[in-house]
């Protein structure tokens, strides 16, 4: 591992600043439905390779969650 790469810390320290934001602009339930949404987007990814990034799309296209 190498500086450029993040630690589990400082991830941790992001997820908890991206949830406080969350939950100052829409309130906790909202911070809390959107984390368990991107857990869940994780949990069932099937990446199209090795290089495929995990971006949750609201629409109908580039498979939304169909929720």
């Amino acid at each position: 591992m190498t500086d450029e790469h993040l630690t589990k810390d400082q991830f941790f320290e992001r997820l908890g600043a991206i949830g406080d934001e969350m939950i100052a602009a829409y309130g906790k339930d909202f911070a809390m439905g959107a984390l368990v949404l991107a857990a869940r987007f994780i949990a069932e990814k099937k990446p199209d390779g090795d290089n495929a990034q995990s971006v949750i799309y609201t629409g109908d296209k580039h498979g939304g969650l169909r929720l």
